[in-house]
């Protein structure tokens, strides 16, 4: 059975970019979430291996959604992505409990060695 990935962006591009990225590797994409406040309800029902978060979202940003789900889930690994972060929003990320951070635009190979060694983590 693949590896389950919860893509949570507002981007309908990047949810496609991750799906064909995805498609013939060990990685599923269990869900979808186009906003922090649907991650935060649907993470405990989907229970990925890992999950991609953008950090600029209309309503709770990723950071705060990251946060919330970290304190409910504390094993939740999280991989934050954004093309518009700035140094202080990935030392946050860092703080609150985020694994890694990929900036976009997404560099396939990246993606993959970067879920690889989160999932790995144990």
């Amino acid at each position: 059975m693949g590896k389950r990935v919860m893509v949570v962006d507002d981007s309908r591009l990047l949810q496609m970019q991750m799906q064909k990225l995805l498609e013939s590797t060990d990685y599923e994409v269990a869900a979808y979430c186009k906003d922090g406040e649907e991650a935060v309800a649907r993470y405990g029902e989907v229970l990925p291996d890992v999950m991609t978060l953008d950090i600029i979202m209309p309503g709770m940003d990723g950071l705060e959604t990251a946060r919330e789900i970290l304190e409910k889930y504390p094993e939740a690994k999280i991989i934050m992505m954004s093309s518009l972060a700035y140094e202080e929003a990935v030392e946050e990320a860092k703080a609150i409990g985020a694994k890694e951070f990929i900036y976009k635009p997404l560099e396939p190979k990246e993606v993959l060695a970067t879920l690889d060694r989160v999932v790995a983590e144990t």
